[in-house]
């Protein structure tokens, strides 16, 4: 869970990169109104793809902005000095435009900053909105969105806490799918086990998705949520997956043999394993993501197959992907307090598909894995 230090973190550093007349900003994507307070409505609630706005001061002050029942689904108590929550469903009377009362808040929010240069993050804020603020902005040539995603990168010790969670929820799961898998279940009797595994382990609801998909000799890749297709002995079932807390989400893979696993199998498995080795080695602040991918992919090239024809791996957080991106013509450096994925992965016609990855926090000097699950194809 987010903590109320780390929030007031992320906005004093908000205020930092923008400029100094700059005295307030209108923050509208939902992911960076819970990046800077918090808040957030939970996915599985009856308020799903519902939102609020956040007002934040360059004095410190935060203000939310939400109507009853949005704030009523939140993931938990938001960390703001003020909430403005527009009564919009009261069990008397009939609801009007959800969006027309969450607008209604403007003009009493923007009152005390009349007159002071601020921001709005436009790419999020709707017309109808931006009607409601007149001639209340400036600066207008910032894009707020594009500083908060570049801060992003440096996760606060708040948002690595709850990454963290995250893993070991995914690490239950990958446990769990060695100890079930077997011919004649489908994927998404797999795909069961391993959310109920993740969702017991995280001790509360979580989403769980990514690729539950088998490949085979006839099929080396493919990926996508599981079907009702039965495991079949010979194939090898890749599970790629993030679970998802509080916006925030992990992102690892194994790939399991269904029955006994062919030398073939065996083969491209090790690998992957020592693609991903490899980019190990380079992982550490001041590295180019291009080089991260360059270093993955040679291993596949020296054992005679061709460049690895996915990125080698990207930022993970409140995106997926999100930057760093590492593939061959990424501009991307990785910085201190990036968390990052490695994922090699080799599909090789007659053999079968294997991926398998790890996340990373990034260090000044190297790397702290943060997933714990055990690469191995045999169950």
């Amino acid at each position: 869970m987010l903590t109320a230090e780390g929030c007031a973190a992320r906005r004093s550093r908000l205020f930092d990169a923008l400029p100094d007349e700059c005295e307030w900003v209108l923050i509208a994507d939902p992911r960076h109104v819970n990046y800077l307070s918090a808040f957030l409505v939970n996915p599985i609630s009856f308020s799903t793809l519902e939102r609020g706005m956040l007002l934040v001061e360059r004095s410190g002050k935060a203000t939310l902005l939400a109507d009853n029942f949005s704030r009523r689904s939140a993931s938990c108590v938001p960390f703001v000095d003020e909430e403005l929550i527009a009564s919009w469903y009261d069990h008397k009377r009939s609801v009007e435009n959800r969006d027309l009362a969450l607008f209604s808040l403007l003009d009493a929010v923007l009152d005390r900053v009349e007159g002071l240069p601020g921001l709005v993050e436009a790419e999020w804020l709707p017309a109808m909105a931006a009607e409601e603020l007149g001639a209340q902005t400036s600066l207008q040539d910032i894009e707020v969105g594009s500083v908060l995603r570049q801060l992003r990168r440096q996760k606060e010790p708040d948002e690595i806490a709850l990454l963290e969670t995250c893993m070991r929820a995914c690490d239950a799961g990958h446990a769990r799918a060695l100890e079930v898998v077997r011919p004649g279940l489908t994927e998404l009797d797999i795909y069961r086990e391993v959310q109920s595994a993740a969702v017991t382990a995280a001790g509360r609801p979580a989403i769980v998705y990514g690729d539950f998909r088998t490949t085979n000799a006839q099929i080396p890749r493919r990926g996508g949520l599981p079907t009702t297709e039965p495991l079949n002995e010979g194939d090898l079932l890749i599970l790629d997956y993030s679970v998802v807390l509080d916006g925030y989400r992990s992102d690892f893979t194994n790939t399991i043999a269904v029955g006994n696993p062919t030398p073939q199998q065996e083969q491209v498995f090790s690998t992957v394993e020592a693609a991903l080795r490899a980019g190990e080695e380079t992982l550490r602040a001041g590295t180019a993501a291009r080089d991260v991918y360059t270093a993955v992919s040679t291993v596949l090239e020296v054992a005679g197959h061709a460049p690895l024809t996915h990125h080698a791996g990207h930022g993970i957080g409140l995106g997926h992907p999100e930057p760093p991106i590492l593939v061959p013509e990424s501009g991307d450096t990785l910085l201190a307090g990036d968390v990052v994925t490695l994922e090699p992965g080799l599909y090789v016609e007659g053999v079968g598909g294997v991926r398998l990855e790890h996340n990373y926090l990034i260090t000044e000097d190297g790397f702290r894995r943060l997933s714990h699950h055990r690469f191995t194809l045999k169950p």
